[in-house]
This record gives structure tokens, sequence and C-alpha cells, in this order.
């Protein structure tokens, strides 16, 4: 069943590898060396297992109760804010980084950043209408057997993914060794959490 496999895996990607909240994360995290391997197990699995939920039927569930994506919707619009605002008051006073332990005195704990990692995660409805949704249609379209290796492709290319991000981010500290470069990126991240949560705002969770 290779030709799901791939459906799966492409169809995955599509929706995953555009700059977004959680992306920026993890770039950030793995630029900073700091908890990232239970940050990208956190959006890897996640993605997994609600793609798997989706072609499970759990999708429709979902589709048809938009009151909960409303709840959602506004518990991320709150938190985009709240990221933007934590990461532009970090530009606003960047620090060098430290190879291997993030820049200094800036630190995060394990429990703050898995919680973020989690909000960023779940307080996003697209990450339910992408996942759940829209990949559940495609993977059911697809009919038995051939939908468990559609969700096993997505599956595998959102894990891969991440963990590419994540540890792949590595390679950029040399240059993020600079206060300026931590600012642009700061702002960066900044940036792409308004947009978003304007988007959430005045877009609603069809966008």
């Amino acid at each position: 069943m290779i030709l799901p496999l791939l459906i799966g895996a492409g169809s995955g990607l599509s929706l995953i590898v555009a700059i977004g909240a959680q992306n920026a994360f993890v770039l950030r995290q793995g630029i900073r060396r700091e908890h990232v391997l239970p940050v990208v197990l956190i959006c890897g699995l996640t993605d997994a297992l609600l793609e798997l939920l989706g072609v499970a039927g759990i999708g429709l569930v979902i589709e048809r109760a938009p009151i909960l994506l409303e709840i959602v919707r506004w518990g991320g619009v709150a938190f985009l804010l709240w990221y933007a605002w934590s990461a532009a008051r970090r530009a606003m006073r960047p620090e060098a980084l430290v190879a291997g332990d993030g820049p200094e005195g800036s630190g995060s704990s394990l429990k703050r950043t898995i919680l973020a990692c989690l909000a960023i995660t779940y307080l996003n409805p697209h990450v339910y209408l992408d996942t759940m949704v829209l990949m559940g249609s495609i993977g059911n379209a697809q009919g038995d057997p051939a939908r468990w290796w559609f969700v096993a492709g997505g599956a595998l290319a959102s894990i891969a993914w991440f963990f590419l991000l994540g540890y792949g981010a590595r390679a950029l500290t040399r240059f993020f060794a600079t206060p300026r470069s931590w600012q642009v990126l700061d702002w960066v991240v900044a940036v792409i959490m308004i947009v978003i949560a304007a988007r959430l705002v005045f877009g609603g969770i069809g966008v």
C-alpha cells in the first residue's frame, strides 16, 4: 500500500510545512537547543493522533459542533496575542545565544515550555480542521484498508517534519549568536502570532 502511504505523507506535509505559530515555536526552541525533544514529540504525535481520529470519524463530530471550535478559536486568539507580546518584549531586550543552553539567563523550564507548546498546538482551530476534518475526509476517501496506510503516511510525515525543523534549526546557532539576530527572529515570531490571531478574529475558523 505504497500509494496511500505517499498520499498521506504528501497531504500531511502540504498542511504543516507553511509558516505558522507552531512551526515558529518549534524553530525557536530548536535554535535555542532548549527542550527540543519533548516539543517535537508533542507536535508530531499530536498531528498523528488527530489524523487517526479524523479517519476514525471523530472529524465529522468536530465539523458538526461549531461551538467547540469557537471556544478554541477565542482561546487561541488570547494565547497568540499573549505570546506575540512576550516575543515583542524579548525583541526589545535581545540576548546572545549560548550554544546548547539557549540565550543567557532566559531559559524556560521544561514545564513552562511544554505548556506553551500544548497551548500553541491545541488552541488553534485550524489544527482540528486540517488534521481531523480535512485529513480525515481525504483518508476516508481511500477506502479500507488504504485509509490506515494514509494515516501512517501522514503521521510519519508530521513526525519527520517536526524532528527536521527542531533539530535542523541547530545549524542556525552560529547566526543566532548575536543579539541582533535574536531581535529579528522575535519580531518575526511576534508578527506571525498577531497575523494568525487577526485571521482568527476577522476571518473566523474558515480561513
